[in-house]
């Protein structure tokens, strides 16, 4: 009982440190777009910060693995704050669904393109056979 129970207690810390990493790599994205000032959000430079330092370490980590897939595992519960904004201004989005619409389908549209041909770009290189 005591060896499950220091099993679980491992698991827990593991996942600690996982949301730690996360949330220094958000931190050091979050700095350098205020000191940078680019138009660029922070999370998304520690994402890409992240990215980075696991494509050197060239395998994941596994307090990360473990923290992603319980974060993934209660992906749903991040959706509720965006719910209720939708319930929320209700109004106001009855009033401007059109242009709401289109921007969501023209955003749709032009993600796809450019992505297919990114990856046409990409295909045709002949580095490909290395990946």
């Amino acid at each position: 009982m005591v060896g499950v129970k220091q099993e679980q207690g491992d698991k827990r810390l593991e996942r600690i440190n996982g949301l730690i990493v996360l949330l220094l790599f958000q931190l050091a994205g979050e700095s350098i777009s205020l000191l940078s000032r680019v138009p660029i959000p922070g999370p998304v430079i520690g994402m890409l910060l992240l990215l980075f330092a696991l494509w050197l370490r060239r395998r994941p980590v596994a307090a990360l693995e473990r923290t992603a897939e319980t974060l993934l595992r209660h992906l749903a519960l991040l959706f509720v704050p965006a719910g209720v904004g939708i319930v929320l201004y209700l109004e106001l989005l009855q009033d401007s669904w059109l242009p709401i619409v289109t921007v969501i389908v023209l955003g749709t549209v032009s993600t796809l393109l450019a992505t297919g041909w990114v990856l046409q770009w990409l295909l045709a290189k002949p580095w490909r056979r290395r990946l």
